[in-house]
């Protein structure tokens, strides 16, 4: 067993259920007697942890078809995190010291189940980029929308934690144009000047069929669809013959303060679906097993060569964690956001 370990750690909670979309107010961090392991479990000393928007449908409870749990109350959040193993029993399977990845975010110091542990190694260069959502895009590139040579993409969300590196992932897959689209001026310019976007739709400028049209007056061929809503209606306006949509986020709904994060309902043209030939289909990890491991070897051989980059925010602290998710929900960051402690 480690010595020199604190007596106690600090967690977040949810203080209140909120009405509407959850503020700093609504959690509070708490400090806790530090536990111990017991047989099958580990100490871990937790280094980051993702800021994640599916913690908005956890805390607004519409968690129907979902593998998590509903957060009430008191309850402490949890998301993915990466950090140092500081106590195990004897016999236990991972040993003080080790790099893991797990699902006991926000904390401190997190007890987590020995099995629920994955041991990170060096495949990529920064431990912090084990949090990026990045498989996501991969698998549902690869293995629903299946990018070809010269493929007209459209990414929705482009700024945010996934859509940042889709476009980056579209374009090493052989994307012969890569467009996205943002609600900032600001971020436009950094998709463009920064992760190689060919052009970027603005929302809230003009309505976002009109600007599509004029981007890519032949079509798309391949929709990365992070926010559905409006983007996907006119999507499905631009879509070429035999168009594959994949679908690995619905913020439209999710981050609407209307809704509780569990929906989000969209009227689409079911004849020009038929009439076009069009695949629309959500990406599910768990559907495609091998997509994780084969996204993690080929980002970090990306990210070693410059190839692609992780664009992410460091928050430093626990105590700035409820205001990290706040500023996530409204759209003020650039890429993933982690906490780091």
């Amino acid at each position: 067993m480690t010595t020199a370990l604190p007596p106690t750690s600090r967690e977040v909670r949810l203080a209140a259920v909120p009405d509407g979309l959850p503020r700093s107010e609504h959690f509070t961090v708490v400090r806790t007697p530090l536990p111990a392991p017991g047989p099958g479990q580990v100490l871990v000393r937790n280094r980051y942890f993702l800021v994640f928007p599916g913690l908005r449908t956890l805390i607004g409870g519409e968690v129907d078809g979902l593998p998590l749990p509903a957060l009430r109350a008191g309850d402490v959040l949890f998301g993915p995190a990466v950090g140092e193993v500081v106590a195990a029993p004897a016999g236990s399977p991972l040993r003080v010291g080790e790099t893991v990845s797990h699902l006991l975010g926000w904390r401190e110091y997190a007890l987590a189940d020995a099995a629920g542990c994955t041991p990170l190694d060096d495949t990529l260069p920064d431990p912090v980029a084990h949090l990026s959502p990045g498989s996501a895009a991969y698998g549902a590139l690869t293995r629903l929308a299946e990018v070809r040579a010269g493929d007209i993409v459209f990414v929705t969300g482009a700024a945010g934690a996934v859509g940042s590196l889709a476009g980056q992932i579209a374009r090493l897959l052989g994307a012969g144009q890569v467009i996205g689209s943002t609600g900032s001026p600001e971020k436009a310019e950094r998709l463009v000047s920064e992760l190689g976007y060919d052009a970027v739709v603005l929302r809230g400028a003009e309505p976002v069929a009109d600007q599509l049209a004029r981007l890519a007056p032949e079509g798309i061929d391949v929709l990365l669809d992070n926010v559905a809503g409006e983007q996907l209606v006119a999507a499905l306006a631009a879509a070429r013959q035999g168009a594959r949509f994949a679908l690995v986020g619905a913020l439209s709904g999710q981050l609407s303060p209307a809704r509780a994060g569990g929906s989000a309902p969209v009227e689409i043209d079911a004849f020009r679906l038929l009439a076009k030939g069009v695949s629309l289909r959500g990406y599910s990890g768990a559907d495609h097993p091998g997509a994780a491991a084969e996204w993690t070897g080929r980002f970090g051989g990306w990210l070693r060569s410059g190839e692609i980059r992780f664009p992410h925010v460091r928050i430093p602290g626990i105590d700035r964690a409820p205001r990290a998710l706040q500023d996530m929900i409204g759209g003020r960051h650039f890429g993933a956001v982690v906490v780091e402690l």
